[in-house]
């Protein structure tokens, strides 16, 4: 039995939502208005869109300025800015939500807390409180680190994974704070002088992401002055990478992230074996070519010495010695040789020319009574004695006459 109070006729919600995104279509004030208002919850998008809020004292509009009207930015879009916001007025249907589509964005001014955001930086600076001569180092290779931040956030969980991922036997010792809010400023505060006074290696102080009014307690100069007074080196991570705060500047080394906060404090356990190790092996591979070069070296050098030690010189010039010895007795062999082979020239010549071998074959040597060689007829005369000597001696003879004197008589 049908129900006689169901309505005839029921629309759906994307009919609703339609109908009203073409009431808005036709109201000409959303099609072209200006907005003014404070700058909050800005985002750049990876496709190029920007997102981002404007407020005042009675409420929040949300915007969207699509990637192809960014010409229509002529600044870089940050929290705390006022701004003038021209655009229309329209509802996203998927989800029921109007916000206003941006087409163009004029600077009007910094809003009330980006103003005392500035005015603090500056003050700050003049009084040296963001001197690099005051930064502490952070130590390399930390055992216990401090953590002031809220105990439930996505920070303190990013914090523990990564610790726990990079060196399991690092201890962290949370001090659960107040990041937001009232009283958030004195329990930072607190918690870095708590944990200050127990001799960590590094504290680190930071929260999760958020609008420029939920980061303001890391603003406070309560906490920029618990920060520079702090012995122990004290990293800030504090919102997203494009979050910055004064507690950023303060500190010993600004993280962009707790995550990142945490990679900066924790040493990597596996890639310190693994340094450890190359510099084990570089320094193996060292020393092996350190004492392959000396072992050289001093084989040069006991080669060197060798030849220089007065035991090998002595007998190198023995062995010199005996050799130039054996060159003289050489030289001195074939000098003599060579006298001998000429003396038996000499000899041999000599030979032929001998008085003795004339004789012997059968010549004789004639001397007259004077001793003088006979060697004509007319040198002796008839009467005259004469000495004849041959091979085996000497005979007396007298002249008698000569055939050169018979042939003249006759």
């Amino acid at each position: 039995m049908a129900n006689r109070n169901m309505p005839s006729q029921a629309y759906t919600v994307t009919q609703v939502n339609g109908y009203i995104k073409n009431m808005f279509a036709q109201d000409f004030l959303l099609v072209h208005i200006y907005v003014k208002g404070e700058v909050s919850n800005c985002k750049y998008h990876n496709s190029g869109h920007l997102y981002f809020s404007l407020k005042d004292e009675g409420g929040t509009l949300s915007c969207v300025m699509f990637a192809g009207q960014r010409k229509g930015l002529s600044f870089p879009l940050r929290d705390g800015q006022q701004v003038i916001v021209l655009g229309s007025v329209s509802i996203y249907e998927r989800n029921g939500t109007y916000q206003l589509y941006a087409r163009e964005i004029l600077l009007e001014g910094e809003g009330q807390l980006y103003e005392q955001f500035a005015r603090l930086k500056r003050e700050l600076e003049e009084m040296g409180m963001f001197a690099r001569e005051y930064k502490q180092p952070i130590p390399f290779y930390s055992r216990r680190i401090g953590v002031v931040t809220a105990p439930t956030g996505a920070a303190i969980q990013d914090i523990r994974n990564i610790s726990r991922r990079r060196n399991p036997y690092v201890q962290l010792i949370l001090y659960p704070s107040l990041v937001q809010g009232e009283g958030s400023a004195e329990s930072i505060v607190e918690g870095i002088e708590t944990l200050d006074r127990l001799g960590l290696d590094v504290i680190i102080v930071g929260r999760g992401g958020g609008s420029m009014e939920d980061l303001w307690a890391f603003n406070e100069v309560s906490v920029a002055r618990a920060i520079f007074e702090c012995r122990t080196p004290v990293i800030s991570a504090v919102g997203h990478e494009t979050d910055t705060t004064i507690a950023d500047y303060v500190a010993d080394l600004r993280a962009p992230t707790p995550s990142a906060a945490a990679e900066l404090a924790v040493a990597d356990l596996a890639e310190l074996q693994k340094r450890l190790r190359d510099y084990r092996e570089s320094l193996e591979v060292w020393m092996e070519y350190q004492f392959s070069r000396h072992r050289d070296r001093l084989e040069k050098y006991q080669l060197r010495l060798f030849h220089l030690s007065p035991r090998q010189q002595l007998y190198e010039k023995r062995m010199r010695a005996a050799e130039l010895e054996e060159r003289l007795e050489a030289a001195m062999e074939q000098k003599l040789e060579r006298l001998r082979t000429g003396l038996a020239l000499y000899a041999e010549r000599l030979e032929g020319c001998s008085p003795l071998k004339k004789l012997s074959q059968g010549y004789s040597y004639v001397t007259g009574q004077n001793g003088r060689c006979v060697t004509r007829t007319d040198q002796v005369k008839p009467g005259d004695k004469l000495s004849i000597r041959v091979s085996d001696g000497a005979i007396s003879a007298v002249v008698q006459g000569n055939a050169q004197q018979q042939a003249a008589q006759s």
